[in-house]
Order: C-alpha cells, then sequence, then structure tokens
C-alpha cells in the first residue's frame, strides 16, 4: 500500500470514531449517552443525514453533472468498468427482490421494499474519493488518475440514480396494492412519479444534465458555493458511519456485511478486469485503473442511501468501516495481479 493511502486511512478511521464517541457518549444529545432515549425528531443521525441528502449532496451532483465534459471522456475506460459493474448490481437487486417476495409475499412493506436497491447500492458503490484517488494518484500517477477522475464524474450519477429509481418503483407498487383496496390507484401513481423525479439525488442531476446540454457556463460565484457545499459529504458521511454504529448492535449484520465484501471487493473486480482484459482489449495502464476502481470498498453514500429509506442502515456502516479496512490487503493483490497480465 503506497504512502499516500496510509496516511488517509487514519483520517477516514479518525473520522468514522469520531461520530460512534459522539453517539455513545451522546455529545449530540445534550449529553445523554445513546439516541435511544430522545425524541425522533432530535436524533442526530436522522438531521445529519437530511442535511447531506436535500443540501449538501445535490449540490455535488448538479456541479458534477453541470461541468461534464461528454467530449473528452475515454468511453471505452467507462465501458470497461461501467458494464460489469451495472450487470452485477441490477443481479444483486433482482436476487434481493426475488428473495424478499418469496419470504414476504404480499406482505412486502414500506419498511422493506427498498432492501434489494440498498443492498444493490452497497455492493456496487465504491469509495472512488476517499480512497480511490489517493491509491489511483500514487500507483499510477497522473495518466491513470486523469482515467479514474472520468469514472467519479459518473459514479454517483448512475449508480444513485438507477438505484433510486428501482427503490421507488418497487414502493410505488406497495402504495398501489393499498390503492387498489380504497385509494385512487392514479393518484398513486401521480404521486410515484413526482417523487422520483423531485427527489434529491434525481433532480440535481436532471437539473444539472439541462444546464451542460444547453451549454451555459458555472458562474464563479454560483461554482465555489457548489463546491463548498459539495465538500461537506465526505466528512458528513463518516461521522454518520460512526453514529450509525455507535447507536446500533452488529448483531444479525456480519452475514451481510459478509456478502457485501466478497461482492464489491473479489466479484466486482474479477468481472472488470475480464470484460477489459478480454472484450475492451485495455492497455495495462487502464486495465489497472477500472479494476483497482471496481476493488474499491463501498463508499459512504451507500449510508446515506439506506437511512433515506431507513434499512439495513446498521449492516451498510459496518460493511463499509470493515470493507475499507480488509481493503489495505486486498489493494495490494488486486495491484499485483493486474500488473502480471
Amino acid at each position: 500500500m503506497p504512502d499516500s493511502v496510509l496516511d488517509k486511512l487514519p483520517a477516514l478511521f479518525a473520522t468514522v470514531l469520531l461520530g460512534w464517541a459522539a453517539a455513545r457518549f451522546g455529545w449530540l444529545t445534550d449529553g445523554r449517552p445513546g439516541a435511544a432515549g430522545a425524541p425522533a425528531g432530535a436524533d442526530p443521525a436522522r438531521v445529519l443525514s437530511a442535511a447531506a441528502q436535500y443540501l449538501f449532496i445535490p449540490a455535488l451532483l448538479f456541479r458534477a453533472m453541470a461541468r461534464l465534459d461528454f467530449e473528452h471522456m475515454p468511453w471505452r475506460v467507462l465501458m470497461a468498468f461501467y458494464g460489469p459493474l451495472l450487470v452485477m448490481v441490477l443481479g444483486v437487486y433482482a436476487v434481493q427482490r426475488w428473495r424478499l417476495h418469496r419470504g414476504e409475499g404480499m406482505a412486502v412493506s414500506t419498511g422493506t421494499a427498498a432492501v434489494p436497491a440498498t443492498r444493490a447500492v452497497t455492493a456496487g458503490f465504491g469509495n472512488s474519493v476517499q480512497v480511490g484517488v489517493p491509491v489511483i494518484a500514487a500507483l499510477y500517477g497522473d495518466a491513470g488518475l486523469a482515467m479514474h477522475v472520468a469514472i467519479v464524474s459518473l459514479h454517483a450519477l448512475i449508480l444513485l440514480t438507477l438505484l433510486t429509481v428501482l427503490a421507488e418503483m418497487e414502493l410505488a407498487r406497495v402504495r398501489m396494492r393499498r390503492a387498489s383496496g380504497g385509494g385512487s390507484i392514479g393518484a398513486t401513481v401521480r404521486a410515484t412519479v413526482r417523487a422520483t423525479l423531485i427527489h434529491p439525488v434525481v433532480l440535481p442531476v436532471l437539473a444539472g444534465l439541462t444546464w451542460n446540454l444547453v451549454g451555459w457556463p458555472l458562474p464563479r460565484a454560483l461554482d465555489e458555493w457548489l463546491q463548498l457545499l459539495g465538500s461537506a459529504v465526505a466528512p458528513l458521511c463518516l461521522l454518520l458511519i460512526g453514529l450509525s454504529l455507535g447507536r446500533q448492535s452488529l448483531h444479525g449484520t456480519l452475514r451481510g456485511v459478509a456478502s457485501v465484501g466478497l461482492l464489491k471487493m473479489l466479484l466486482l473486480p474479477t468481472l472488470v478486469l475480464l470484460t477489459g482484459h478480454f472484450v475492451f482489449r485495455l492497455e495495462p495502464l487502464a486495465l489497472s485503473v477500472v479494476v483497482m476502481a471496481g476493488a474499491l470498498p463501498p463508499g459512504s453514500n451507500a449510508l446515506i442511501f439506506a437511512q433515506r429509506y431507513r434499512t439495513l442502515e446498521t449492516e451498510t456502516a459496518a460493511a463499509t468501516l470493515l470493507c475499507t479496512l480488509a481493503f489495505a490487503v486486498t489493494a495490494p493483490l488486486w495491484a499485483l495481479v493486474v500488473a502480471r497480465i
């Protein structure tokens, strides 16, 4: 593991530990240890999660979409990465949805409807900035970093938008079943479409894309403001991981964490390696970048997704933390595998 990466990891874990301590010692709940006795509206994790969802992440997504340079994107590299990634994510979603409906049948509720999408986003969404940028820069220099930045520019836009739509569609089916028992199905459909489009992930992506296609430049003051808001996403998400771990027991989550780890850090980079080498015939540098991007641990945005739908929060937080620890071992192994091809 390069020294520049090792310098970054302690800061990530220290921020998670700070969130854990805040939850355990009640620093954000008037000094009362734990949040179990606090009113629902005073839950600090919910407040911080809402701030990330409705203020900081939309600013990050809008700015990324508005500034995207479609003309100079390395499309072969992107297809070699996103092709197998989307296949795996949709496969995880399909399997999880089948298991959910097989186990619960018509009893699927709004509380469990987003489980398939949440597991899929945790298994697919990598920590491409906080961990990925220093890893790629240290291992492959400026040329590799340029390819990685292209991957990063589409990462949240593609995965969060796709899985948000899938989660909202699943919630819509639950609402429609309820509506068929006495409500208006038409009203339910309209409400679902509205909830999918006017969404803190989908709406800024669409708005940023429109801004980009029209050809408007971002005014300097607006760009600085959006960049300032977006810079809060990383530390806020890391704090939320610690808060979630400090408030909940890990009992019953380790099986899910192990599954996510195998999918994210073993299956995905293997699929990317095979696709990049045998299908797109990438040169060694490009192949190394996409494989390492596929091998990254889950990103903290997956926890924001889980908290929005209030499902699998502790499992997602634990998977993010434990897989990041494991990455210190798996990253050098993947780098050696690709170097020998």
